[in-house]
């Protein structure tokens, strides 16, 4: 596996614009090794993807590319939040059901949210299931 150390300023930063003009040799120098390293970044980030998503970001650097995959998934996970929400809150144990059918249920709903990203507040958790 490869790692890839302390480069998380390539996925924080775009690249910066190619030095141009009379500038030292040492400034070029680091552009390009700014350059090479964003390009093993997302040579890696490409291998990971499944080939659908390859094919979107096959031209892109690692950058783009970590915006690009925030605006496709952060939507889609805001909108599962929000519709887990929605169960979690208007479940109701229905007449007849077991009160630990019921209870895992709603355990699962809560479990569901923190898998998400949205970790509750535990004496709220209790308070929902109570």
């Amino acid at each position: 596996m490869i790692r890839l150390p302390k480069r998380l300023y390539i996925l924080e930063n775009p690249i910066p614009n190619t030095p141009t003009g009379d500038v030292e040799e040492e400034v070029r120098n680091k552009h390009q090794h700014r350059v090479d390293e964003d390009e093993q970044t997302a040579c890696v980030m490409l291998a990971s993807m499944s080939p659908k998503l390859q094919r979107q970001h096959e031209n892109m650097d690692a950058y783009n590319m970590i915006m690009h995959l925030k605006t496709l998934f952060d939507e889609a996970s805001r909108t599962q939040i929000y519709e887990t929400f929605k169960e979690l809150f208007y479940y109701k144990m229905t007449r007849g059901s077991l009160m630990n059918t019921n209870v895992l249920k709603m355990i699962g709903y809560i479990k569901k949210l923190s898998q998400l990203g949205f970790v509750m507040d535990y004496k709220l958790t209790i308070d929902l299931v109570l």
